[in-house]
Parts: C-alpha cells; structure tokens; sequence
C-alpha cells in the first residue's frame, strides 16, 4: 500500500506534468514561466525540453540590468579625527549571473575632511608644515653632564600646529555581491532584500591641507587658548580652531613623492579593497531603494595627509596604522531591459513550483492516487493497465518478459530461452537447431583417421651441460607429444663421445631424465656414439642397428 510521503512526492510529479497546459504568473508572480519570449537563444532547448515534460528545471530567464545612483557621508579612517557629514556619491551598474549571486561596477567620488584638536609639534617630516615656515626644531638645552656640558638636542618645535586636511577621493571597482534572503520555502517573496559586498578596485586620491590664512601667512596657532587639550574640552578647541582656519585647504599634502603612481597632477593612486552590506527595499518592478554602507582598504597613511607620531622627540616615527575611507549611503536603483524579468535577486526560484501547485487547488484539483491492476504501478503511469494477478511487472506496469520470447515470465517454464532458440511454445520451451560441427564430430568419431607415422628429428642445442634450456624443452615437448600419439615409437639420442666425464654424456642424461618425466618410458629411449657429432648438441632420430640400451 502506498505510503502518505509517497502519495504526497507523486501529486507533486503530476502537478508538475500537467502543468504545461496552463499559463499560470509564476516567478514570484512577475512573470510566466511558459513565455518563451523571455529566454535567450542559448537557454531555449532547456526550455522546451521543460515545457514537453523531458527536463525537470526550467531554464533561467533572461534578467533586467540594474542602474543605481546614491549618496550619502563619505569619511576617512586615519590618523587625524574626521569631520561628519562631508559629502559622496557613488553611480554602479549591476547584472545578476544568478539567484544568489551578481557582479556589480561601481565608481564613487568623496570628500573627507578632518581637524585634530591636540596640538602637534614634531612634525619636522611633514613637508606641507615645514615649508609654509612653522618652526618644528627648536633646540632645547638637555641636562647637565658635567664639566660644563650640556646634553643638547632638538626637541618640540617652536610653533605648534594642528593637523588638519581635505582630501579628495575616487574610486573603481568591481564587486561581488551575495544575496541572503530571497531563496525562501514557506515565503513566496519578499519586499526587501539583504546582501553583503565584497571587491576590488582601484583608488585616486588627492589630499590638501589648511596651513596659510587669506593672506598666505601662518595661523597663530600658539594662542593660549588652543593649550592643554584634552577630550573634555576637546569640542571648545575644535570650535574655535573652525573659527580661525579660514578653510581653503591652499597647501598640498605630503605625498610619498616621485616614487608613488599618479592619475593626475598631485594624486596617488592605489589598489583597492572593499566590504560591505546593504539592505533593498522594493517600491515597484522596475525601481527600489538602497541603505548600504561599504569600507575601502587601501595601503597607504596619507589619505588624511599625516602620518607622523609625535614620538621620538625630534625624530618621529610612522603610525601604525594604514588609512580606509567608509561611505554610508541611500541610493534609488533602477532595472532596465525589455522582455526581460526583474533582477533575480529580486526573485524565489522556487515560485515555479508552489505557484503552479497553488493554482491547480484554487482549481478544486483533487488527485488520488489509484492501482486498477494491483501490480504496484500507479494508473496514470501504468501502460499495461490489465495486468494477470501475480506477474511480475516492469516500473511502466507491464509484464516483465526477461528473456523477450512473448510468453511473461509467470507463464515461461524457460525463463531465459536464448535468441537462436526462438520462436518457443505456448510455455515458453524454445527448440535450439543442432550445430553443424555436430555433424562433422559423428564423421570423425565413427570413422577415425589412421595414426600417422612416428618420426621424431631434432636437434638439442646446449651451453650448459645437464642443463635443459627453454628452447630444448620447446623442441623435445614436440617429441613427447608425437610419442604419447604413438605409443610402439621409440627413439634414439646420438652424442659425441661415450666417456661418461664428458659433457656430451651429461647432456644425453639431463634430457632422458627430462622425457622421462614427463611420463615417456626409459624402454623406449636408446643411444649411440658419433665420433662426427657437432660439440655441444644431441641429435634425436628413430633408432638403427647401432642404437642401443632398449
């Protein structure tokens, strides 16, 4: 008896055949599946092969291209605090290459400003200070040590400044971008789609500083009031140092110089990473709206134009740390493409299947499985539907023929009858023809032919002596046969002297004792002496008067 998981897989399968003669929205109800209009050349043979039943999976749409434009706060991670809400915008186009899956190229374009409250006054290294005329090399008189010496170096410079910078930043990527939550099995859809980012690119920078007033004279930073800075009162200098900085970031940054790739005068240029996660927000087929913050990487501490730590006096070293810009931003995006569905991340690629089955209940389609015959083969699936109680049957529901002589196997009392032996009876019993080697095999038993003569002749061959090589055993296993086919022949061996210390002799021995082992009787084997014998070989002929030892 069928079980209720099986009955439940087999509804699925015949909502599924049956589901070509009806043009149901499916695809998250955006599109019909069975609209050929939407699928490249390339996929169509998966699409028909779909729509006749022969291919399980439909085939992937063809998809809208996506256009998106965004704005938002572009700030720079650094060595110098940054100032909020300076501006970026980014413009990308994106293309699906599956549900889950896109590539997406984007350029952005930022500005990012920043304005440290603690004053700075090793700042020698930093050209962009040193050369508009701060003094950075005071000399400090060090402690006494001895004999009227004075350990003397340069310490804190004269002139304090604070750092502070404008930089302009762009950028080019291509990024790979993951959707987390539009494959869904009890959610036809979704309004809002979450993903996460991640690429590489290339970047272009160009940074600046605030040095020199309206008229190109230094600030006097050494106000009083911009002294003992600290984070409780940090907000107070920050205020006031917006006050005095008259903000037309007149000075170039300093940069790694000549050494460095540029895109443009004064810019550096630097590969590129980028993270990042968003989240989409559906308003309509063709446009939706974006909430999405990514972080860049790039190696380089000059992006906030500073990379000098005030220690060791007079001799300061390089922070630690590499800078990174973020873009926090809203953005709309736009799909375009005709005869095309949405983006598929827009899309549940399993729609196709609920949707369809969602139609056929509307419907009032009620499905129940039944076996009219009993032979475990269900009625829409049974090309036999009359099967004889107790055969056997194949997964078509028809008898099974194991050997294909026409009777089924539960009426053949010969369950393989081979080929050459059919037509067969009405039990299945072929009759099989008798070879024609037969025949030949009764002329030779009844009249067999007459032995034919013994005549053993060969020559052994030795280097060894008592030793028999595989070339004479190949020689002397004729001989045995056409012994064994006439048991009245007898042979002799000829050799070259009778001294039984010469190896001619050891020879002849070895090769008795080979024949005799292999069933031939020391009767039947003589010898003679042929002072003319060729060295090193044994002659095997039929005997004559001189042969002796039988």
């Amino acid at each position: 008896m069928t079980s209720k998981k099986q009955s439940v897989l087999i509804t699925v399968l015949c909502l599924l055949a049956f589901s070509g003669m009806s043009q149901v929205q499916v695809g998250g109800g955006s599109y019909n599946i069975y609209d050929s209009s939407l699928y490249s050349a390339k996929r169509m043979p998966q699409h028909n092969e779909f729509l006749q039943n022969n291919y399980a999976y439909p085939a992937k749409p063809r998809n809208m291209w996506e256009l998106g434009i965004k704005g938002g706060l572009f700030t720079v991670s650094g060595d110098v605090p940054a100032r909020l809400f300076t501006p970026g915008f980014a413009v990308h186009v994106r293309k699906s290459l599956g549900y889950i899956f896109s590539l997406r190229l984007e350029y952005l374009y930022g500005i990012g400003k920043g304005l440290h409250w603690l004053e700075a006054r090793n700042y020698q290294k930093n050209t962009a200070w040193k050369a508009n005329g701060y003094d950075a090399n005071k000399s400090y008189q060090g402690p006494f040590m001895g004999a009227g010496n004075f350990d003397t170096y340069f310490h804190l410079g004269a002139d304090r400044i604070f750092y502070n910078y404008k930089t302009n930043v762009q950028d080019l990527g291509l990024q790979g971008i993951l959707t987390l939550n539009n494959v869904r099995f009890h959610k036809r859809k979704t309004s809002a789609v979450i993903y996460g980012i991640a690429g590489i690119g290339a970047s272009v920078y160009k940074t600046k500083v605030d040095a020199l007033n309206a008229s190109g004279a230094k600030y006097n930073f050494n106000d009083p009031k911009f002294s003992f800075g600290t984070h409780s009162n940090r907000k107070t200098i920050t205020k006031d140092l917006k006050a005095l900085l008259d903000g037309t970031y007149e000075t170039a940054a300093e940069t790694h110089g000549a050494r460095r790739p540029k895109l443009g005068e004064g810019t550096t240029l630097k590969p590129s990473g980028t993270v990042g996660f968003g989240v989409a927000f559906k308003l309509g087929k063709r446009i939706n709206l974006a909430i999405e913050d990514r972080h860049t990487f790039i190696k380089d501490d000059l992006l906030d134009g500073q990379r000098w730590q005030e220690h060791a006096n007079g001799d300061a070293v390089m922070t630690r740390d590499f800078d990174s810009y973020n873009m926090l931003s809203l953005g709309l995006n736009f799909n375009i493409g005709a005869k095309s569905v949405e983006p598929l991340w827009w899309l549940n690629p399993l729609d196709y299947v609920y949707s369809d089955m969602g139609e056929k209940i509307k419907k009032g389609f009620k499905y129940v499985p039944g076996d009219g015959d009993g032979d475990g083969v269900i009625n829409e699936m049974d090309q036999e539907p009359n099967t004889p109680a107790g055969c056997p049957v194949n997964t078509h529901g028809v008898t099974a023929d194991t050997d294909g002589d026409g009777v089924p196997d539960c009426k053949d009392k010969e369950l393989i009858t081979p080929t050459a032996c059919q037509p067969v009876d009405a039990d299945g019993i072929g009759k099989c023809p008798e070879p024609p080697c037969c025949e030949e095999a009764k002329k030779c038993c009844d009249n067999p032919p007459p032995p034919g003569e013994c005549n053993p002749n060969a020559v052994i061959n030795y280097k060894n002596a008592g030793v028999v090589s595989a070339d004479a055993k190949e020689a002397l296993d004729g001989i045995i046969s056409d012994l064994k086919a006439h048991p009245d022949c007898k042979i002799c061996l000829t050799l070259r002297k009778s001294n039984k210390s010469d190896p001619s002799w050891t020879q002849l021995n070895a090769i008795r004792k080979y024949l005799i082992s292999k069933g031939i009787s020391e009767d039947r084997l003589g010898y003679k002496v042929n002072g003319d014998q060729e060295a090193n070989t044994i002659n095997i002929s039929t005997p004559d008067d001189e042969c002796q030892g039988f």
